[in-house]
């Protein structure tokens, strides 16, 4: 389908890939327009909450890190679904409740600030209700082809039971690609680095693998990277370690979390020394006899079940290319991709989108001209790079949340459906706080249950006192 600024899609048949959070709204948002006939989420796991439906323990090797990322992505495929989540012991949400909930339903009362990786399991299993019949579980989606035919686009999914390996084949008119980004890891290329895996198999983790500080407690460990997941890791083994944890760093730790990580940041890693088990990094020093290096490095954009679609969405794996607004495939509108960027609030973010192409596909927003979409695709490329999905100021997502408001809300007097999140000056104001908040919440002993607890109290005039 070419759309123009006079589309009208024929949507009917709708298919979710993914049972987590941004597919959960997804099927809400789409179910409130009243306009399709049919929705199915297809589920690999035996249970909704996508990462946050915890395995039970990690997976035995990290993939070697390889020039062909498809080719080191596909090596995942074939494992047990259930233990793919990264969500490890002790783990908190590093953003806090007002931020992180959907719209249509509150945390429980009295819940932690940052709440528990099993509370935010609870919340979703509830949040899950409404939807829970559209879901099929156990089901993997190994294919989705598009099947052109004149302006139309019909899409052939096939799907595998996870439990008799019986295969599955169904047309739909549009899919919902909400499978996340936290499955395939990233372990940059470094000198030698292949050698050294090869040579000791179990010293080099990435974040995915870790579950627990304990097996590191008498460990020489290298934490690589130093966001949420590299800070929260280090601090959990350095809380119980012989040794002071290593944190490897592009950029400086903010000071006020390094002091109380009370780990010893390093540079970057230049090169692995297979023969003394050790490393050099890029100022000299040089640390042998290391027991263990765990990447918390990120993931992957991967999507190995669209085989005609795949090689021109993914180059590098750091972002997907060719889409509007993070949102819509250029080249065929109506498969649509939920929730891939980072350094956001993920939940209200998947509303939004949802609102958007729940709205599209019912004709009651339209999308701009090809030309329109693809000017914006370049623009993004052009200031991002392959990094496509970053917001890289506290802002930003807010600012972008609040774009697709006004598209689907304030340009239509007719407005059908949920309604999506809006972000006010209160948001803007936590979500610029809320890391000077995480690390208080802490130190603080992990009890707070409002950002007041924690002395943050909000201003009108907040920008101004920066």
């Amino acid at each position: 389908m070419s759309p123009s600024s006079t589309s009208q899609f024929d949507v009917k048949k709708i298919a979710i890939i993914g049972a987590g959070p941004s597919g959960l709204s997804a099927a809400k948002y789409l179910r409130a327009q009243n306009a399709f006939d049919s929705i199915v989420i297809f589920e690999q796991q035996g249970e909704t909450g996508g990462i946050w439906n915890r395995s039970k323990s990690p997976l035995e090797t990290t993939p070697m890190p390889k020039d062909d990322r498809f080719s080191s992505s596909n090596s995942l495929i074939g494992h047990d679904p259930s233990i793919l989540s990264p969500i490890y012991d002790q783990l908190y949400a590093n953003i806090p409740v007002p931020m992180m909930r959907f719209s249509d339903q509150p945390f429980p009362q009295g819940s932690l600030l940052f709440p528990s990786r099993e509370v935010i399991q609870e919340y979703l299993l509830k949040y899950a209700k409404e939807v829970r019949h559209l879901i099929k579980f156990g089901v993997q989606v190994e294919k989705l082809e598009p099947i052109s035919k004149g302006a139309r686009t019909t899409w052939v999914l096939e799907a595998k039971s996870m439990h008799d390996n019986q295969i599955m084949r169904d047309l739909y008119d549009a899919v919902v690609i909400a499978t996340g980004h936290y499955s395939v890891p990233f372990i940059p290329e470094i000198k030698n680095i292949a050698k050294f895996m090869e040579t000791h198999p179990s010293v080099v983790l990435h974040s995915r693998d870790y579950r627990t500080p304990t097996s590191f407690k008498d460990k020489k460990t290298i934490v690589v990277g130093n966001g949420a997941s590299g800070t929260d890791i280090a601090l959990q083994i350095n809380r119980v370690s012989a040794r002071r944890t290593m944190v490897s760093v592009r950029t400086p730790t903010p000071q006020p979390r390094l002091a109380y990580m009370g780990c010893e940041e390093v540079s970057e890693i230049e090169e692995f020394l297979a023969d003394e088990r050790g490393i050099r990094f890029k100022d000299g020093r040089v640390e042998s006899g290391i027991d263990a290096v765990i990447f918390c490095t990120g993931f992957l954009y991967d999507y190995p079940f669209l085989p005609v679609l795949q090689r021109k969405l993914i180059t590098t794996g750091d972002g997907v290319h060719g889409l509007y607004k993070h949102i819509f495939c250029i080249d065929y509108p109506t498969l649509a991709f939920s929730a891939l960027n980072v350094k956001t609030a993920p939940w209200p973010l998947a509303e939004a989108q949802a609102a958007v192409f729940s709205a599209v596909w019912s004709n009651n927003i339209q999308l701009p001209s090809v030309d329109a979409m693809q000017e914006w695709s370049k623009k993004l490329y052009e200031d991002e790079g392959e990094q496509l999905h970053i917001f890289r100021t506290s802002s930003a997502d807010g600012l972008y949340i609040n774009d697709l408001y006004d598209w689907v809300v304030r340009s239509h007097h007719t407005h059908k459906g949920k309604e999506p999140p809006f972000w006010n000056d209160i948001s803007f104001w936590q979500k610029h706080i809320f890391p000077q908040a995480k690390l208080k919440f802490e130190k603080d002993g992990y009890k707070a249950t409002s950002l007041e607890e924690l002395g943050f109290h909000y201003e009108e005039n907040w920008k101004t006192k920066e």
